[in-house]
């Protein structure tokens, strides 16, 4: 019988989360290696963690659709130099599980965005205003351990999340960026409700 996290208190959806994660081998060894790793205020973020819920509910592999592991922390130093040390470190780290990764130092995106994407954004204060702006409210999902206790960042809560639902997240996102997202993960995850941009 499945875990089921539909409302229900948002401590024991933490709980359900923590130990669907758990399920996903190559997932928690990430994490355990991350606890380890010295990196500043960090989450392992985004799609790995959601797509790993969309996968246990649809009964698919953990792993299936899955193609990279977002970590996502913050450090003042902003230095392209010191990024690319830590890049390194946990590449090194995490090797051995021939894992894809995209490791980024939320201070740093503001000095890249306008550029790749063609519009300014103000700088964060932390990672967690970074994650709560990622597009939908299940995309703006960062999780990591402490002592063996799941520390969740989820600043719209977990109830999309345990009930397969796609909601917009406006800021700093667009319709049309929204509408290709909805899109492919439907033709993966069939079971995912999703919600219109313009009933928002």
């Amino acid at each position: 019988m499945k875990l089921e996290g539909k409302n229900k208190p948002v401590e024991e959806q933490m709980e359900i989360l923590h130990a669907i994660l758990k399920e996903h081998t190559k997932l928690y060894q990430i994490l355990k290696a991350l606890e380890k790793s010295g990196l500043p205020n960090y989450y392992l973020a985004a799609g790995c963690i959601n797509q790993t819920v969309f996968n246990y509910y649809h009964d698919f592999p953990l792993d299936y659709g899955i193609k990279d592991f977002d970590i996502v922390y913050f450090d003042p130093d902003v230095s392209y130099k010191k990024e690319d040390a830590w890049i390194k470190i946990l590449q090194n780290k995490l090797g051995d599980l021939k894992v894809e990764t995209d490791i980024k130092n939320e201070a740093r995106v503001p000095l890249w965005y306008k550029e790749k994407f063609g519009k300014e954004i103000k700088p964060y204060y932390n990672v967690e205003e970074a994650i709560s702006r990622w597009g939908t409210t299940i995309t703006c999902l960062g999780v990591r351990l402490e002592k063996n206790h799941l520390v969740v960042a989820a600043p719209y809560g977990l109830n999309d999340l345990f009930e397969l639902t796609i909601r917009p997240v406006k800021k700093g996102f667009n319709e049309k960026s929204y509408q290709e997202k909805v899109q492919k993960w439907k033709k993966k995850w069939p079971l995912l409700k999703i919600i219109a941009w313009k009933d928002l």
